[in-house]
């Protein structure tokens, strides 16, 4: 009904004024009315939402045949019609639904809409109505279904509200390579318990460490003094700060010490390196750098028992040491992607604190994405007024659409939010006391949807002022390009048009902006990744601004080469602020043909520029195998950031309760603990699906010359924001695979990584991998469990076999607490702990494990045969 907007009557009679008044209460309960325009008196977070995989390979044709019901929670009735429902996914659905009771259509980017039609009747309070949906992938795990659910009423176009969360139901797919309880047991069958005093106590390996008995205690005394050299008097501060949070207390003056805390300069070390000598009565850390220090400081803190967090200590008990350190690579990187979900400049602070105590050193903050701008820039707020907001909108004036299951409001907490400038300084001042280098990412020319949108809207506001120079002084896209493409991700829009003068103006300002945040917060900047990844093809084509600059520049054949020209530009640009360019590997890579077929080889015109590569793509199948080592055999500075072993967005296996991406890989623990830099061939031993790698695909592909391997610089990790969520998510998926990354990237070349005989090298990995796993559960894990807070780390699930009538489990950590129950009943840390076989003919067993702390893994249920 239409909502009724009573005239003005002057009431004489009570009773006509109590029916108008009941008649206008009636109207007001029935609708809502909002500037002129009506929708139904519904609260759409009535509406609950259950996702139900049905069935994979639906039709025989790869397809996935997917359910959702809408369930009406509330005490009024959902309409008919009259209403659209948006949601995200990350796959191509398709508009018919073969439940014919609703069409969905393609927005952009994961963005659909749903629409009722006649087969859907209006929800009752209680009712529910449910719609199935084929997708064009299959279902493997929970992040292959729908989020971010939100009405938006057709009086209403303006407006999304946010339905009830998303309720996934149980699914097994169908697919090889399934991991299951029983294949978690047989993988943790080597594992074996080490007793603590033959673990190393200092994470990651030191070069050398020898125990030589005996231990320093720490007390909160006067007998204990320091011997600091003014060169690491900051470093000094850094370990007084933490033992006196140890310890519960300022460090009381010294009288007379008998114990002394030292740290003394000294000549011939690696700019990174240090010595750490514990001896009963004194503590010794030798550097020549403050950063060596700084090290040296980790490590002894990494002596210290991790039960030592917990809470203030009276004393500790330091083992004696000897130690002489170094790391294998310059250049130790995590990648966290802020662009697509944001995270707060707390939790930034928490990683930092996390790679500082892992002996990382630098912090790749991706900065700009499709789905977010998330650093202030003075002289463009639209940047983050518009591009650091995400919610429903109809023409991305104010604010970004919904993605990643933001959902309809802009008031949520991963699809909006930036960095002020004060923020990004503090992050740049917090993260230079820990001696860690923060390297800025500005997508560009691709994955720039953001920056074009705000830019848009710029446009708009100012020419709507009359202020038409001021607004085509930073446009990104030319209004009368024609061009057609879609990327990887479906966006149809997102590409900056490089044959503007305009954008250029952008990369000046944005670069200089940057450049000044640094030089206020006092911390290096040595370069600005300018991004380079997946430009689609069709991009510019039609673009009269390309046709434009094709004639006064001959060099320009085709749009291929203004790739070269946009970073020709832009190389220019940083080298003329002293700083380098960085970028992914397609900043490096010219495209050609072989065989009529695309190709692409290093560069030749950049390689006297050294700009710096980072490389994803040895995607195992696809042909680039080999990419990172062509550039760096080429003479390019490469990044290894393969997505087979370190990339942490992945899922840890194929397993439908395992979050996480997985085009690329599955990515447990061991796979960046494998990895070997200079011959990771060698430790590919499953595909992207998680089965036997055909070792054809390496014929052919190039090796990684001695001259590359002094252009391997070092290795970066990553965590791609689009299923982090939450930082509870984000630690879950990067934590405790960011130890096995640790490892490789200070600790030395292990031996089973260049034994060539195949057997002895699996045999010494064996030996390696139960030592490092024991390390990490006996005492990283629990360190993770309070320093800082507590990290909320991925437990993983208890592998389970039934052998002979009785079932039987394990853990991957030695140190965390396998729990069970039979009665069907999810266990708890109160439930009985396992310590033998158990017996059960029913089917109600069910496993789980337990930290230190209390928190729980996913579900080991058995599968009875």
């Amino acid at each position: 009904m239409n909502c009724v907007q009573l005239p003005y009557i002057y009431l004489f009679n009570t009773k006509l004024a109590m029916r108008f008044y009941l008649s206008f209460l009636f109207a007001a309960f029935c609708c809502t009315q909002v500037f002129g325009q009506t929708r139904p008196a519904f609260d759409a977070h009535d509406l609950s939402i259950v996702w139900e995989p049905v069935q994979n390979n639906y039709q025989n044709r790869g397809l996935s045949l997917n359910a959702i019901t809408i369930t009406n929670n509330g005490k009024n009735t959902l309409p008919a019609s009259g209403w659209k429902m948006f949601f995200n996914d990350a796959s191509m659905l398709q508009p018919a639904t073969p439940t014919n009771n609703a069409k969905i259509d393609f927005v952009d980017g994961d963005l659909f809409s749903l629409a009722p039609t006649a087969g859907f009747g209006e929800l009752k309070p209680g009712a529910s109505e449910t719609v199935q949906f084929v997708s064009d992938d299959g279902v493997v795990n929970i992040t292959d279904g729908p989020d971010g659910f939100y009405v938006v009423w057709d009086n209403e176009p303006a407006k999304g509200y946010n339905t009830a969360g998303v309720t996934i139901k149980p699914f097994k797919p169908n697919y090889a390579g399934l991991i299951t309880p029983a294949t978690v047991y047989e993988q943790n069958k080597i594992v074996k318990d080490i007793p603590d005093d033959q673990l190393v106590k200092v994470f990651p390996t030191p070069v050398s460490y020898k125990e030589t008995g005996g231990y320093f205690v720490l007390k909160n005394s006067p007998s204990i003094g320091f011997l600091v050299d003014p060169k690491l008097q900051t470093e000094y501060g850094v370990l007084a700060s933490d033992l006196e949070g140890l310890l519960g207390g300022k460090f009381k003056a010294p009288q007379r010490p008998i114990k002394v805390i030292e740290f003394i300069y000294g000549n011939g070390f690696h700019n990174e390196g240090y010595e750490l000598s514990v001896g009963q009565d004194d503590i010794r850390i030798t550097a020549s750098t403050p950063t060596g220090a700084f090290y040296g400081v980790q490590s002894l803190l990494s002596l210290i028992p991790p039960t030592a967090w917990t809470h203030p200590q009276t004393e500790i008990d330091i083992p004696c040491v000897e130690i002489k350190d170094e790391p294998r690579f310059a250049y130790r990187g995590f990648m966290l992607d802020v662009g697509r979900n944001f995270q707060t400049k707390q939790e930034v602070y928490k990683i930092l604190d996390l790679m500082a105590l892992y002996k990382l050193n630098v912090f790749h903050m991706h900065l700009t994405e499709d789905e977010g701008w998330r650093l202030q820039i003075p002289g463009l707020p639209e940047l983050t007024e518009v591009g650091g907001k995400r919610g429903h909108t109809t023409d991305t004036r104010n604010n970004l659409p919904p993605s990643h299951g933001s959902g309809g409001d802009v008031n949520n907490k991963t699809g909006t939010g930036f960095y002020t400038t004060a923020d990004f300084i503090d992050i740049l001042r917090y993260a230079n006391k820990l001696h860690i280098l923060v390297v800025p990412e500005i997508e560009a020319p691709g994955h720039a949807r953001a920056a074009v949108k705000s830019m848009e809207a710029r446009y708009y506001k100012l020419i709507a002022e009359g202020k038409k120079l001021e607004a085509e002084k930073y446009r990104l896209a030319d209004p009368d390009d024609k061009s057609v493409y879609s990327t990887a991700q479906y966006w149809t829009d997102n590409v900056i048009n490089v044959s503007l003068p305009s954008t250029y103006n952008f990369v000046e300002t944005v670069t200089d902006a940057i450049i000044s945040m640094y030089k206020q917060a006092g911390a290096p900047l040595k370069t600005i990744n300018w991004g380079g990844d997946e430009v689609p093809r069709g991009v510019w084509e039609k673009s009269p601004a390309y046709l434009r600059l094709q004639k006064t520049h001959p060099e320009i054949q085709s749009t291929a080469d203004l790739w070269y020209y946009f970073y020709g530009r832009v190389n220019k640009m940083m080298q003329a602020r002293g700083i380098y360019l960085s970028g992914w590997e397609e900043m490096a890579l010219r495209k050609t043909k072989l065989d009529g077929k695309p190709f692409y080889i290093p560069n030749p015109d950049f390689m006297p520029e050294h700009p710096q590569a980072e490389v994803w793509n040895n995607t195992l199948g696809d042909g680039n195998e080999d990419l990172a080592y062509k550039l760096a055999n080429a003479g390019y500075k490469t990044v290894l950031c393969p997505v087979t072993n370190l990339y942490f967005d992945m899922a840890h296996y194929k397993s439908f309760d395992e979050p996480g991406y997985y085009w690329g890989a599955f990515s447990d623990i061991d796979k960046p603990f494998s990895f070997i830099p200079y011959d990771y061939f060698k430790n590919a031993k499953v595909d992207r699906d998680g089965l036997p790698v055909n070792r054809n695909i390496f014929i052919g592909k190039q090796r990684l010359t001695d001259y590359g391997k002094g252009n391997i610089i070092g290795l970066q990790c990553a965590v791609w924001g689009e299923n982090i969520k939450s930082t509870e998510r984000l630690e879950y998926m990067l934590l405790p695979r960011l130890l096995g990354f640790a490892e490789r990237a200070w600790a030395q070349d292990p031996q089973w990584a260049t034994e060539p005989n195949a057997a002895k090298s699996d045999s010494l990995y064996n030996i390696a991998w139960v030592n490092f796993l024991n390390v990490v559960g006996k005492r990283e894990l629990p360190r993770l469990n309070y320093i800082d807070g507590g990290y909320s780390y991925r437990i993983p699930k208890p592998g389970v076999t039934l052998q002979d009538g009785k079932y039987y489990a394990n853990e991957q950590f030695p140190g965390l607490t396998i729990r069970y129950t039979i009665d069907g009943t999810e266990p708890t840390a109160a439930s009985p702990e396992y310590k033998d076989a158990v017996t059960n003919t029913g089917s109600g067993l069910k496993f789980r494990a337990f930290d230190t702390k209390g928190r729980g893994s996913n579900v080991s249920e058995p599968v009875t045969p």
